[in-house]
């Protein structure tokens, strides 16, 4: 019994510690702009205009991670969007987007399986 009492209390410690470290999905669309995860973490990300959207392309191509950078964050791009050293991303580069996709968030990073992407029209 004692044994069955301390399994017991190990699994539902591991069950809390998991549930606070990962945020439950959530289908959604985040507005924003298209970088690679290494310029937007040195915090080149309020760069503008044909030099940055070239060096996001160039990275992008080489199969960088990429990002939509919105108002609220960085949104790590994962999924099928993601695969084939970004081409599906690529001709959104430079665009102001809307990022449709599956949000999910763990250890304070929030990531986006994209479902569609579309240019917004100003």
């Amino acid at each position: 019994m004692k044994k069955l009492i301390v399994g017991l209390s190990a699994f539902a410690f591991v069950g809390v510690a998991f549930a606070g470290s990962v945020r439950a999905a959530s289908e959604t669309t985040v507005m924003g702009k298209l970088k690679d995860v290494k310029c937007a973490a040195d915090g080149k990300v309020d760069a503008a205009g044909a030099d940055s959207d070239a060096c996001a392309t160039s990275c992008a191509k080489r199969g960088e991670t990429m990002a939509v950078i919105a108002k609220d964050g960085m949104y790590v791009i994962t999924g099928k969007y993601a695969g084939d050293k970004n081409e599906m991303v690529i001709p959104f580069i430079g665009k102001e987007l809307a990022v449709k996709g599956t949000v999910t968030e763990k250890d304070g990073k929030k990531m986006i399986d994209v479902t569609s992407i579309a240019e917004v029209k100003k």
